[in-house]
Parts: structure tokens; C-alpha cells; sequence
């Protein structure tokens, strides 16, 4: 700052180098000031500003030269730059009141100055930069839109783990597998020649342990991370744009699956719950189609739907008004904390309180809808008899009939069984009960409830079917995958959305803009090569310390997380976004050849090519003679075609030279039409029991029938013709359901997944036989899908050896070597620190990683021993053992939301787990009693199997606190006895075989 006769009159402005601050050579000639000291000499004008920018350039300093170069100031002195003739605090007030600086903002936002044009500050007056005539330099008024370049956006990205992270855990599975090698050596050419049985069962199932963990780990090789940008999906879909003038969403439809079979065992009003989370999440409501298939076809699950729908109106818009989440009311009302958190609207508190006695009304009424629908069929019945007297009928009628709300007789499955009307024999219900809404947004006024303010915002409602598919006598159904099937081919016909989510009906959007997410990568660059989006599975309702590892993280977070970094997760049921022409069999658009002895040589390919080698389940549908004829999709035409129009709406925007097979922009604003007779029936057509016969439903095309777990194999056969998988982990939870935290039911678990397995590796999806198009380390990770449950054959045999040990008086080795220990000790730090490692790049807890290994070994040696044996009887001789509950106890305390924690429920499963305790604490005793009474005692023989037999027993842990109910209830008698049986089995065994007081010592018996 130079020194003048004001406070500032000398004050220089550091104007930044935008577009318009550089040197002035028009034809304003050289600047004159007014001020008192003089210019400096690089002080030139500023570009024209103002309405007559030609006849008046301001100077830096608050003077004005006109078009002849005179220094006479200007009358009007723009403000945005003057600071002659603007009042201004004195120059003391400017002063930082530390350093003694110019304040340089303070100035500029009390005399209203400006940093000039560009696209990082812009004036109010737009036209600021104009000229006379509204035309400048570039044919007219200057805009910011001009300066700025909008870049392209990708909506999704790839986030690597940290190399400091991934290198060692890379390095460590190397130095791991190096050490299993070696051990495994050393173990084959040192055999314990005094128990060569023992060596043998236990270099066995190390040399299984090995293989196991190899298929288990290499494909965690390459995890990552990923991240979408929101903001652009909704400036790329739902923005005013030329292509969109109207602002209305470009996004694809949705349809949303939720699948039930009997209300008795899933409650409705869980249902109800889930569907109400659906109904209100996120996404536009004209492109939401959400369906319920009941399998029971049950008046119960139709009017407990219905009672949902109703109350929808009112809480649909309260969650759009107020941002709520969950979206589950249930869900919503129970959570802890303040329910005030972050709310602005001031009647918040009064619509959550009505909206909450509203919420109780709509449970007790669905509570009650079971005494209400018996009492109502009783009634009518009475009536049809009592006019069958009057009128003196011959035939009284005897059915007893389930009877809707009008007075006409259910369709689906009666309370009292009877033909045409049971459960495995019913007609096909197809009911619109929300239909589909208006295009545009409705907003509500004050007039659109009594007592809920819904001015300005969107009441309107997304479209909700129910649907019961037809099932009679002598057909094979397919349970769920059959179920989704048909509610695939019903939804094509009437909303047709390119995408569909399936949901478990225990299961609820618990972030309402996880839909959204997952949009980001299918309409992402290269998403139309994606097949689903598959969201992590979390559970409430478990217990805090997760006795039973029901959470499963370390599979979630873990695995799942690594299967990203390859050609996608497995699907696993729920939680799972298609994309519908995928589910219908068809091959990528773009796919890759993966050749070598382990893929590392990639070959472009053409999927559509009409002579393509390879098994009939790779060739492309188009290249068979009348692809759309009976013998592929069925026999309705109306179905065919949407085919082709479900693939065209679910392709990625062409707003990029580098997006192939892309849609232009604004091509899904059009409304749907509105629903007709005729499409409904055609509807109810397509989920009949004979629809399926001579196609390709449940072989090639949708949800493939023949497995226990149809969700891993529908996901196999899409990865196996070249399509790719997301996994979506989103930072708040996308869904949460409910898992069984009882012992016996998570064993049944767990054995009904391991089933699947089994058959999996005894079937034509085995991973070994898989095509060139899935990834060498992806066909890993499916073949350990079907391995994984024959571990269990290997691994009650070495849970047993200690035991084996401790009983004949030998070890595994003939002495505790000092190499053994090493490798032991190597494999062991290796272990722990991948664990670490792991722990560290998925985010799991050390907690959940050991109980996870717990829980492996109390499966493996019940559940999954139980699936093979299963498995094996299955396809060597026909027969199929169902292991099935046999007592059942009640539970001890109602009030306990954990109380079914505490429930021992009998199963034939319990057995192996129990004989293995069993025989450990056995051997035990009878190996402490044998070297304590020894003359001669070999302790080295003790420690080895007392360290492992402990170490087998501490991972079964989990199960005997399951036996023992309640802490501190366990009966004192179980423990007397335990005690007298363990000391008379080893005072018997030592009776019958006394210890060896002989010690070996260079060849020679001492």
C-alpha cells in the first residue's frame, strides 16, 4: 500500500488473474488518477464494465478515464470494483488487529467488491459483463456456463487397498504356503514309526488342511474397494437438460421381489414391515414396481398386505417429508437414541406421535387378522348352512370355506383344507393393489390429510402387486426358485422394469439410498456387462458377543470383498440387484477368454458369434432357430416381447464416446401406460403350474432349479458365460434381516447351505467344468463352494487324534523335534499375521475372526459331516435323509429379546460335536493318570496331546454354552457326573492297558 491522503485512496487491489484482469490496450489511451499519489506505473485499465462500458474504465485505484482519455470520474462508479465514491470504515478498522495486515477480505465484502469473471466467483447481475446491445465478443451476454466446462463424470470408481496393506498380506500368503510346503515334506519323510497309523490319518488331513486353505485364499489375493458419485447420477437423470426440459427421472424401472411361503412361521406383519420399507425408500415412485409372491397362498399374507397398503399413504409421504430412516416402522419406532436428531421441521414431534398411534393401530390390527378371518369363515359357513335348510336343499353343503372381506370365497389355500383350495393345490392370484401412479410428482396440500401437513410434498404411492402362482398335485414346483420365476415372468408382463431386487421377506431397506447406489454401476460405463449388484447381508436380533458367528463377516467383509477384485461375488440369495436380461440366459455384450494353465492369456471374444465352440449353455439365444418360440420362454407372446425392450432400458447413458451399447439421454421420460384387463390376465397366465412345461425355465433361463442353494448356482452359470458381479457395501447398512440365533436352527443353517454344496460338486456346475469365461481364480473360489463341506471328513478325524494320542501314549511325531516346532511355530505367526492383515483390509474384528473359526469347527464336524453323508447317499443309492427337530423346549424368559439363545432343541447334529468332547475329556484324564502312575513319566507325549486336545475343546467352546442353557443354571448333577465317568473310564483303561514303563533310547529298551 503507498501513502496517500486517505485511508485508502492508494490501495492497490491484488485482482487474480481471471479472464478479464490482464493489461487494457484499447482505445481508452493511457490512465489518468485523480488520486492524491499518482500512478504507479503498472497500473492500466480494466476491461469494460457496466451498461456503457465503452465511455467508462475504472481504474484500480477508484478513477475513471472516459473514451478520450480524460481523467473525469464517472457518475455512476460500478460498485463491484469502485472504491472512490463508497463509504468506507477507516483504515485503522481494516488493520488485522494482530499483525497490523490489510485486511484484504474485510475490504473487499464491505466495499463490495469483486474478484472479477470466471468460474470461481460470479456476480448477481449476469448481464454485468454485456454490452449495450446484449451482444459481446461472442455473439452475446457472457454466462458463467461459458467459462465453465462441465467434465464427463463417471458414477462409480475403484478405491485399491493401500500397497502397505496388500504387499505384505501378499507376501505373507507366499511365505505361508512356502512353509506349508516344506512342513508337509518334512512331515512325509519323517513318519513315527512307533504309531505309523496315527502319522498316516494325521499327514492325511494336514496334506487336506493345506489344499483347503490354498482354495480358500487365493482368491482373496486382490480385494478392493468402491465408491459412486450420487450427485452425478442425479445430474445425469434427473437434472432440467436440453434432452430433459421437464427435470422428470431418466432412471430405468425397478421391480422388487419379496418372497413368503406361511404366515404361521413368518409373521405378516414382518412382511408388512419390509414392504412398507420398500414402498418409501428412494427412488422415483412412477419407475418402483414391488411384488409379493405368497406360496402358501394364504388369506392372511393378502389381508395383512392389504392393511399395508393402507397405511402406506400416510407413512410413504412422512418418510419423504421428515428424511426418516430406517423406513422400517418397526424398525424406526424401537431404535435407540434421540428420534429429534437432525429434524428442522417444526411439527416433526406432532406427525411422530400420530404417525406412531397410528403405527400401534396397524399392529393390532394385523395381530388380530388370524382370530378375524376364523371368525368370519365360521360365520359364513353357518349362514350357507342355515340357507341350505331353509331352502331344504338335498346336498348341505360340509366344505368348510375361507371367506374374503366382500363375502366371496377365497381363491388361494383355506383354513380347513379342501380340493382346489390347499396348500400344493390352488388357482393363480394375481392382485394389483396399489396401481401404478402418475408420471409426474404429485405434491399434497394441507387438505390432503386431517391431521398430517403434506404441503409440498410427493403423496404418491409406488405400484404393489400381490401373487400367488398356481400349484396343483404332480407338478414339481421348485420351492423359492420356482416362486421367483414366476414372479420374474408376471412383472415382465406388467411393469417390466430392467432391473430387479430380491428380498427375503424378513428383510428391509435399512438405507433408503442404496438403490441408488447400485444404480451407479449398472448405468455406469461398462455396467451393461454386469449382471447384479450384490449388498453385504446384515442381521439384527443377534446376540452382542455373536456366540455363533451368525453375523458371518469374515465371509461378507472378507471373502466377498476379495471376490470384487476378480469377476464379482457370489449371489447369495438376498439383497441381490439383476439385471433382467441377464436372469433370462443371455451372454454379456462384451466377454473375455481366459486361456492358459491358469488364465493369464485374456482373449476378446464376440459372445453373439454364430460359431462360437464351445457347450450349448454359452451359445447365444439369437443364433437358435426361433429363440422366441415355446420351447425357450413359453408360450406368450406378450411376454417375448418385452425381451427386447427390458435390454434396451437397462443400458448405460450414451453421453460418452467411450460408452459402448448405450441409450441416448431422455429416452424413458415417456409415461407408461396404464394397466388393462387384458394384461392382467395375461399376467395370471404366466405363473400357471403348466407354463414352464417343454422351456427352458430352471435350466438355462432365471432362477435354476435343481439345487438347495439355487442362489450360488444362478450366479455360477452368469459368471460362467462372461458376465461380471459388483459388491456394493454401502457406508450405512443397505438391508438388514433376521438370522436364528438358537444353536439347533443355525446348525440346520448351515447344513441346508452345505447340502447345496454337496450337490453343486456332484452336478454339471461343478467349477471343474467350468468355461474359459470365468477367471482362473474365480473358478477357485466356486470350487471351494463344493469342496468346502468334505472337510469335515478330515476334520473330525484330526479333532479326534489328540484324543488317539492321549489314549495310546504316542504323538503324531515320534518326538517334539525342535524342526517340527519351528515349522509349527512359522505356520502359526504366518497365520495370526494374515489374519491382522486381513483384519485390517476388510474391517472385520479380531472377535469375529475367532468366532468364525470356532463356529467352522462346530459345523463342520456336525452339519457339514451330516450334508455329506447326505450328499452321498443321495447319489449313490437315491435316498434322501432329512435331519429334522425331535424336542423342542420352551423358552425361559419371555421378556428376553435374546431368550431364544438359551433354548436346547435335540438333533441327530448334536451327536458328533458331543462325542468329540466327550472322548477329549476322556482322554484327558486317562493321559494324566497314566503318566502320573508311570514310573517312568513321558511327559513330552503328554504335552503334545494335551496342548491339542485343549485346543480342539477351546473351539467347541461356543457349542457346550449352548448345551448348558442360562449361565449359572447348568444342574450341578451334570457336572458330578461328568466327573465319576471320566474317573472311571480311565481307572478301567489303565486296568486293561497299564503304562509302558519301557523308555527307547538309541534302539535299545530300557
Amino acid at each position: 500500500m503507498s501513502g496517500g491522503g486517505s485511508d485508502y485512496a492508494n490501495y492497490t487491489v491484488l485482482m487474480p488473474p481471471t479472464p478479464d484482469n490482464q493489461p487494457y490496450s484499447g482505445g481508452g489511451g493511457a490512465p489518468s488518477s485523480t488520486s492524491a499519489g499518482g500512478s504507479k506505473p503498472d497500473d492500466f485499465p480494466l476491461p469494460p464494465y457496466g451498461p456503457s462500458a465503452s465511455t467508462k474504465l475504472v481504474n484500480r485505484r477508484g478513477g475513471a478515464g472516459g473514451d478520450d482519455g480524460a481523467g473525469g470520474v464517472s457518475g455512476k462508479m460500478d460498485r463491484r470494483l469502485s472504491t472512490a465514491r463508497v463509504p468506507a470504515p477507516s483504515k485503522s478498522l481494516l488493520l488485522r488487529s494482530q499483525t497490523g495486515d490489510f485486511d484484504h477480505n474485510r475490504w473487499l465484502f464491505e466495499t463490495k467488491g469483486t474478484y472479477g469473471i470466471g468460474n470461481a466467483y460470479w456476480p448477481q447481475d449476469n448481464n454485468a459483463y454485456a454490452d449495450d446491445d446484449g451482444g459481446g465478443a461472442g455473439g452475446g451476454p457472457v454466462k458463467m456456463e461459458d467459462l465453465v466446462d462441465k467434465p464427463w463424470k463417471p458414477l462409480s470408481r475403484k478405491v485399491a487397498i493401500p500397497p502397505g496393506i496388500l504387499s505384505p498380506y501378499r507376501l505373507l500368503v507366499l511365505v505361508r504356503f512356502i512353509s506349508l510346503f516344506l512342513f508337509l515334506i518334512w512331515r512325509a519323510t519323517n513318519p513315527n514309526l512307533d504309531a505309523l497309523w496315527l502319522w498316516g490319518i494325521s499327514i492325511v488331513c494336514e496334506f487336506w488342511f493345506a489344499f483347503s486353505w490354498l482354495l480358500d485364499q487365493m482368491p482373496k489375493l486382490n480385494p478392493i474397494n468402491r465408491a459412486v458419485d450420487l450427485a452425478a447420477l442425479q445430474e445425469k437423470f434427473e437434472s432440467v437438460t436440453p434432452t430433459n426440459p421437464t427435470g422428470r427421472s431418466d432412471l430405468p424401472g425397478l421391480d422388487v421381489f419379496i418372497s413368503t411361503a406361511d404366515p404361521y412361521k413368518e409373521p405378516p406383519l414382518t412382511t408388512a414391515n419390509s414392504l412398507l420399507s420398500i414402498l418409501s425408500t428412494e427412488y422415483p415412485a412412477e419407475k418402483l414396481f414391488v411384488y409379493i409372491s405368497d406360496d402358501g397362498g394364504a388369506l392372511l399374507t393378502f389381508e395383512a398386505m392389504a392393511e399395508a397398503c393402507e397405511f402406506a399413504k400416510v407413512w410413504v409421504p412422512f418418510c419423504r417429508k421428515h428424511s426418516i430412516e430406517p423406513r422400517n416402522p418397526d424398525s424406526y419406532f424401537n431404535q435407540k437414541g434421540d428420534p429429534t436428531k437432525g429434524k428442522k421441521r417444526p411439527d416433526f414431534v406432532k406427525d411422530r406421535r400420530w404417525i406412531k398411534r397410528e403405527y400401534d393401530e396397524f399392529k393390532v390390527r394385523i395381530n388380530g387378522l388370524a382370530d378375524l378371518i376364523r371368525r368370519r369363515a365360521n360365520a359364513m359357513n353357518a349362514r350357507e348352512r342355515k340357507l341350505a335348510r331353509d331352502k331344504q336343499a338335498a346336498d348341505v353343503p360340509t366344505v368348510k370355506a375361507t371367506w374374503m372381506a366382500d363375502g366371496t370365497h377365497w381363491p388361494g389355500t383355506w383354513l380347513d383344507s379342501a380340493p382346489d383350495h390347499a396348500k400344493g393345490d390352488h388357482a393363480s392370484i394375481v392382485q394389483v393393489m396399489i396401481k401404478n401412479p402418475h408420471y409426474d410428482v404429485v405434491p399434497g396440500d394441507a387438505a390432503s390429510h386431517p391431521y398430517l401437513d403434506f404441503t409440498g410434498v410427493d403423496v404418491r404411492v409406488p405400484m404393489f402387486v400381490y401373487l400367488s402362482r398356481e400349484k396343483r398335485p404332480g407338478y414339481d414346483h421348485n420351492k423359492k426358485a420356482g416362486a421367483m420365476n414366476a414372479m420374474v415372468r408376471a412383472s415382465a408382463i406388467l411393469s417390466n422394469g430392467p432391473f430387479m431386487l430380491n428380498f427375503d421377506c424378513d428383510h428391509y431397506i435399512y438405507n433408503c439410498m442404496a438403490i441408488r447406489e447400485a444404480m451407479c454401476y449398472m448405468l455406469d460405463r461398462g455396467g451393461d456387462r454386469i449382471c447384479y449388484i450384490q449388498f453385504p447381508q446384515r442381521f439384527e436380533g443377534i446376540d452382542p458377543s455373536d456366540r455363533y458367528a451368525n453375523h458371518n463377516t469374515v465371509f461378507f467383509d472378507g471373502n466377498m470383498r476379495a471376490l470384487d477384485g476378480l469377476q464379482g461375488p457370489m449371489y447369495v440369495g438376498t439383497g441381490c440387484l439383476f439385471r433382467r436380461y441377464a436372469v433370462y440366459g443371455f451372454n454379456p455384450p462384451r466377454t473375455n477368454e481366459y486361456r492358459g494353465i491358469y488364465g493369464q492369456v485374456k482373449v476378446p471374444i464376440d459372445p453373439h458369434s454364430h460359431h462360437h465352440p464351445g457347450p450349448e449353455e454359452l451359445r447365444p439365444l439369437p443364433e437358435h432357430p426361433d429363440h422366441e418360440a415355446p420351447q425357450r420362454f413359453g408360450k406368450s407372446k406378450m411376454f417375448i416381447e418385452t425381451i427386447a425392450v427390458a435390454e434396451y432400458q437397462g443400458r448405460p447413458l450414451q453421453d460418452h464416446p467411450s460408452v459402448q451399447n448405450g441409450r441416448p439421454p431422455g429416452a424413458l421420460l415417456m409415461p407408461r401406460p396404464p394397466l388393462d384387463a387384458a394384461t392382467v390376465a395375461e399376467s395370471v397366465a404366466v405363473v400357471s403350474c403348466w407354463y414352464e412345461d417343454g422351456t427352458e425355465w430352471g435350466l438355462r433361463v432365471g432362477w435354476i432349479y435343481g439345487s438347495v442353494t439355487e442362489d450360488v448356482v444362478t450366479g455360477y452359470r452368469m459368471h460362467n458365460r462372461g458376465w461380471r458381479s459388483v459388491y456394493c457395501i454401502t457406508r450405512r447398512d443397505a438391508f438388514r434381516g433376521t438370522a436364528p440365533i438358537n444353536l439347533t436352527d443355525r446348525l440346520h443353517q448351515v447344513l441346508r447351505w452345505a447340502t447345496g454344496s454337496v450337490e453343486i460338486f456332484f452336478s454339471k456346475n461343478n467349477a471343474f467344468l467350468a468355461s474359459r469365461r470365468l477367471k482362473f481364480l474365480q473358478r477357485l473360489s466356486y470350487l471351494n463352494v463344493g469342496i468346502y463341506p468334505f472337510t469335515s471328513l478330515f476334520l473330525i478325524m484330526y479333532c479326534l487324534l489328540p484324543a488317539l494320542s492321549l489314549f495310546s501314549g504316542q504323538f503324531i511325531v515320534a518326538t517334539l523335534d525342535p524342526t517340527f516346532l519351528c515349522y509349527l511355530l512359522l505356520i502359526t505367526i504366518t497365520l495370526m499375521l494374515l489374519c491382522l492383515l486381513e483384519v485390517k483390509w476388510s474391517g472385520i474384528g479380531l472377535e469375529e475372526w475367532w468366532r468364525n473359526e470356532q463356529f467352522w469347527v462346530i459345523g463342520g464336524t456336525s452339519a457339514h459331516l451330516a450334508a455329506v453323508l447326505q450328499g452321498l447317499l443321495k447319489v449313490i443309492a437315491g435316498i434322501e435323509i432329512s435331519f429334522t427337530l425331535t424336542a423342542k423346549a420352551a423358552a425361559e424368559d419371555d421378556d428376553d429379546p435374546f431368550a431364544e439363545l438359551y433354548l436346547v432343541k435335540w438333533t441327530s447334529l448334536f451327536i458328533p460335536p458331543l462325542a468329540v468332547i466327550g472322548i477329549n475329556i476322556i482322554a484327558l484324564v486317562v493321559g494324566v493318570s497314566r503318566t502320573v502312575y508311570a514310573e517312568i513319566p513321558q511327559y513330552s507325549k503328554l504335552l503334545g496331546g494335551g496342548f491339542f486336545s485343549f485346543w480342539v475343546m477351546a473351539h467347541y467352546y461356543p457349542f457346550a454354552k449352548g448345551l448348558m442353557g442360562r449361565r449359572g443354571r447348568t444342574p450341578t448333577l451334570v457336572y458330578v457326573w461328568a466327573g465319576l465317568i471320566s474317573i472311571t473310564v480311565s481307572l478301567l483303561w489303565i486296568t486293561i492297558s497299564p503304562p509302558d514303563d519301557r523308555i527307547a533310547q538309541g534302539g535299545i529298551d530300557v
